[in-house]
């Protein structure tokens, strides 16, 4: 590779992988929050403000609206993934929703 005087200069780098199939150091805790799938439900969905999250919650609701087709559907989206939830939309979501689904990430 050439060095700013035109002279060449030599690149050293180390690189480290890490397998991905590795073993987890943290046992898996079981999810066991349960709701009552046989009444109409309401469901929040909240996007973090990520790209396409919003999106992606497009998607959740219609795989869920497929198994839950009583379910009814309240959407909620941060805006700005740095944000935490607002005192006002968490408010919002406790009052009018049986269970929520956060997507976060991107």
């Amino acid at each position: 590779m050439p060095a700013l005087d035109g002279t060449q200069a030599e690149l050293n780098m180390s690189l480290q992988f890490h397998d991905p199939r590795a073993e987890p150091m943290v046992a898996a805790t079981p999810y066991t929050l349960r709701t009552d799938l046989d009444r109409p439900l309401n469901i929040g969905l909240l996007a973090n403000g990520f790209p396409d999250s919003v999106n992606f919650l497009d998607r959740v609701q219609e795989a869920l609206s497929e198994k839950l087709p009583q379910a009814a559907f309240h959407r909620y989206d941060k805006g700005n993934a740095s944000a935490i939830v607002s005192g006002e939309m968490l408010d919002d979501i406790i009052e009018k929703c049986d269970v929520a689904v956060a997507a976060y990430g991107h």
